[in-house]
Parts: C-alpha cells; structure tokens; sequence
C-alpha cells in the first residue's frame, strides 16, 4: 500500500514537470531571473523570449489533403506587415491568413518568391509591428547558443505564443553536397543546430542568437534520403537579405527574359514533349499528365503529376499563363523550370537540341 502511494505520488511529480517544462518551451511560463542575470545591460531571460516571440508569426494556407500540411511560420521585417516565410506549397493559395501572438488575425498576399532561396515574402493587413530588422541581423558562431521560434505542428492556433527550443550550432555546413540527396533547391551556406526544428510547421521560424538578434531563417523539413537522417538547419540572414529588401521594395529578384510580344518560333508545350491535364477551369493548374518518351522533358527528367510552379523565375498560376509565357520565349533558350513534386521543389533545365 505505502508502495503503491509512493509510485502515484512520484507519477504525478514527473507528470507536473512534464507539463512546466512543456509550457516553459512555449514560451507561456514566466521564468524566475536571479538579481545577477538581469542587468541593464543584458535583458532578461523572459523577456528576450517574449520580444522575440511577438515577431513571428503563425501563417495557414493551402494544404491539408495527401499529407500536405496547412500551416508554418513567418516572421515581421517590416512595421508595415511584410513577412518573411520559406516558399512552400502552404502559400499555393490566392490569400494566406496571418495570425500573431496577440491574436490578431488577418489576411496576407504574396508579394513575391525568391525560388534560388525558397523564401517568400507575404503582405499582412498589419501595421507598427514589431518586426526583425535584417539590417541590423547577428551572425552566429559555431558553438553559440541560440533560440528557435515556430509554429511547429500547428499548437498554437490563437493568441498562444509560438513554441522556443533552445539549443546551439553545431556546424556551419553547405547544402550543396546535399543536394541531390534531398531534393531541396537551395545549396547554400547553413546553421546546422541540434534543437529539432525539422517538424511539420517549422519552416519559415526564427533562428536567434540568446539577445534576441535574428541570424537565421529555420528551413524545410529535410531528410537525406540514403542515410534516412533528418536535418535540423537554418539559412543565415546574410544570404537572404538583399533579396528579401529587393522583394518588399517590390523589386523582381530575378527579371524574366522574354519580349512584350508573341515571337516567331516560340517554345511549345507539344514540342517539348510536354502533355498537361485537361484545361477545364478559369485556372486550371499546370499539372503535367504525361510525358512524350525521348522528348525534351524526359530528359530535363520531368514526370507525370508534377506541377509546374514556375518559368523563367515567374510564377505559374494557370495552363493559360504557362502558354502565354512561352509563346514569348524563343524556342532556341533554354528554359528554367520549377516543378512541385510531391512536397519537393525541383528546379529542371529544359533545353532543345
């Protein structure tokens, strides 16, 4: 009896901390601060959480269905409501919906993509936003100590704060000898940490340093797929900053080339061995039904039920658009294209011979 009165009591002690340590992560907990952590100096623990919890934000879009999910994380760059977030299928809508710590709600659009950084910049109806200035971004330190904020598998739906992970860089890595392995489109410089942001909803969440500063923007959800290892990692501010200012200036990254008007021997989609689903809708998307054996596609590798997503650095939203851009595309340029494969952006080079 004493026995059994032990192990309940003991069973409700490690299921309270469970729970504290649980909340404590979310950032819904308030910490004790001893005299000697909080100097002017040096904000408290506490409240470097909550400054940088009121930054991000919980984005939903399009999703939901085949696995895909609905849900991920932005954050502030602006006080006029621009938000930084990874470029994923969750944006594939006509509006997304924006929700902050304090439970505003609202509608945001897409103002842009950067497809080389698979980032995005969205458009909320917000204002005097607290927000990351990338100007004034910290770089971190292989070793240091940093915080990541997200909106991992969708807990907080309302005015909840998002959930922190504490944790460090392990490394200071490159995904370019990834690439290949895991199908992302990005190769460039990353913070490899061991907080486990690879979670459904993470993408597109702050990577901070302990005061606060951004250093980095946490990346989709990544898994080598020899090794079956998963990959905690995020882009650094410094590779992401010029663009990020070029698209909320309204600034195209990347111009299309391509003249005003229809050219003599434009790229066809029959030509490049390319067969779409029946175009039934006002905008039916470009999914691609079959492919021409032999063709120009095949060898690119394009596959039934891809989706094309964009050409030449601009976004595709219809059959219609697709054939109207390529009838102002000389058929002797090779083509830039990216497909949506599955969860997977592929970027594929379509050339004819």
């Amino acid at each position: 009896m004493i026995l059994e009165t032990y192990r309940k009591r003991m069973t409700r002690l490690l299921m309270r901390l469970v729970a504290f340590s649980f909340l404590w992560l979310l950032g819904m907990c308030p910490l004790s601060v001893r005299a000697d952590d909080a100097t002017a100096s040096k904000p408290s623990w506490f409240s470097v959480i909550r400054s940088v919890q009121e930054k991000v934000v919980k984005i939903y879009g399009a999703g939901g269905i085949a696995g895909l999910e609905s849900y991920q994380t932005g954050v502030m760059v602006s006080p006029e409501g621009h938000v930084l977030t990874a470029w994923s299928t969750v944006l594939d809508a006509d509006s997304v919906v924006v929700v902050t710590t304090q439970g505003q709600r609202v509608d945001a659009t897409l103002v842009g993509v950067d497809p080389a950084l698979e980032i995005a910049v969205l458009k909320a109806d917000l204002t005097d936003m607290p927000f990351f200035s990338l100007k004034e971004a910290a770089e971190a330190e292989l070793g240091s100590r940093v915080l990541a904020v997200t909106n991992l598998f969708g807990i907080a739906t309302g005015n909840e704060a998002p959930s922190v992970q504490k944790g460090s860089v392990l490394a200071k890595s490159d995904l370019k000898e990834r690439r290949g392995r895991s199908g992302v489109v990005y190769q460039g410089p990353i913070y490899v940490v061991d907080a486990m942001t690879n979670n459904p909803g993470a993408a597109g969440g702050a990577l901070t340093d302990w005061n606060g500063n951004l250093v980095g923007l946490v990346g989709k959800e990544l898994r080598d797929q020899q090794t079956n290892t998963w990959l905690n990692y995020a882009i650094p501010v410094s590779q992401l900053k010029d663009s990020v200012a070029a698209l909320v200036s309204g600034k195209s990254v990347a111009k299309v080339d391509a003249t005003e008007e229809i050219v003599a021997d434009p790229h066809e989609l029959i030509a490049l061995g390319i067969i779409l689903v029946p175009d039934v809708l006002v905008k039916t998307p470009a999914y691609v039904d079959r492919i021409t054996p032999a063709s120009v596609a095949e060898r690119a590798g394009l596959q039934p039920d891809d989706l094309i997503i964009m050409v030449q650095n601009q976004r595709i939203d219809s059959q219609t658009k697709l054939r109207n851009l390529l009838g102002k595309l000389k058929r002797t340029d090779p083509l830039s294209i990216m497909i949506q494969r599955g969860t997977e952006l592929k970027l594929l080079k379509l050339e004819q011979k």
